[in-house]
């Protein structure tokens, strides 16, 4: 039997045990993808009003590393609530939110428009000294087929390269920037007349703050590639030139298919993501029509190194 598009669990097809008989107390949680991703029924987040009503999801996000949640029918009201009880809303710099809500922003792209937001693989707002832990995205309006989002799991990317990379990067600390991306003369600068994005580009934009280039994971405790070429400028000591070439490789090991998972968005729906342990790429393939989300951030915490053992390099394939 072909394997199902992940997508279509998204209207009600569990295609006869796909979701692999993963139940926890009431939430069913079916996995999208062999690497990461899940779909998540049996939660209205509409009723929910305390922080141990999401422990279920929690795991689920733990686990999946980024969930989808269909049929969520809610206002903006909610979806700051649920933010402060995943740990609290966060602001995103450079982007203005909307009026009276400082904690959300509309990502919009309209029929007129050439680009769209997020069109290249990243972790959100790694170039603060402490990025968000999770982001919330729901989705208003959408097309009827493209605006796809893609992921990738960066606990594999990690665990997947040569013992001798690890070892190497292990020991090494990354420079992030967001200048590239919003500073005054930078790339969403130049193309403000493309988008109805509300950007606001800075000279603060250029500010850089270092991050282990691989990080432990405060939850789960693992390693993940925390990197990404958005907002990675360079390595700690190193010249952007002399940067490139290695950021070049990890880039593309770690956004290789097979750590990734894809979805298909439908209104109403709902995505949580871990930005500790995955990047992301909203894909720009829906040319002449409106698509309008909502986003909110989660507070996060200064990235912690991660540091491999003798012990754990010599069980490492060579």
């Amino acid at each position: 039997m072909p394997t199902p598009h992940p997508t279509e669990f998204l209207h009600g097809d569990r295609r006869g045990g796909q979701c692999n008989d993963v139940q926890m107390t009431s939430l069913e949680v079916c996995p999208t993808a062999g690497s990461l991703g899940a779909v998540v029924t049996g939660i209205d987040l509409v009723t929910v009003k305390a922080e141990e009503q999401l422990d279920e999801l929690r795991k689920a996000l733990a686990d999946h590393l980024v969930v989808f949640l269909p049929d969520q029918h809610m206002g903006l009201d909610d979806l700051e609530r649920i933010t402060d009880l995943l740990g609290g809303r966060d602001t995103t710099p450079f982007v203005t939110p909307l009026q009276d809500r400082p904690y959300v922003i509309r990502v919009i792209k309209e029929p007129g428009d050439q680009l769209n937001f997020a069109n290249a693989w990243h972790s959100d707002l790694s170039y603060l000294p402490e990025p968000p832990s999770y982001t919330l995205l729901h989705a208003a309006t959408v097309p009827d087929f493209g605006g796809d989002t893609l992921w990738s799991n960066q606990y594999l990317a990690y665990e997947t390269l040569s013992r001798g990379l690890k070892q190497t990067l292990d020991g090494l600390r990354a420079v992030h920037s967001a200048g590239m991306a919003y500073g005054t003369g930078g790339f969403l600068d130049q193309v403000k007349d493309l988008t109805s994005m509300a950007i606001a580009p800075s000279p603060e934009a250029y500010e850089e703050h270092g991050h282990p280039t691989v990080i432990e994971h405060p939850v789960t405790k693992r390693a993940a590639l925390y990197v990404n070429p958005v907002y990675t400028t360079r390595f700690k000591g190193w010249s952007p030139t002399e940067s490139q070439a290695l950021l070049g490789h990890i880039y593309r090991h770690a956004t290789n298919e097979n750590f990734t998972c894809r979805l298909r968005w439908a209104r109403h729906t709902l995505a949580i993501w871990d930005n500790r342990c995955t990047m992301h790429n909203a894909l720009n393939d829906y040319s002449g029509v409106r698509r309008e989300m909502f986003r909110t951030s989660v507070k996060g915490s200064s990235p912690r190194g991660w540091t491999t053992t003798e012990a754990q390099h010599r069980t490492d394939p060579p």
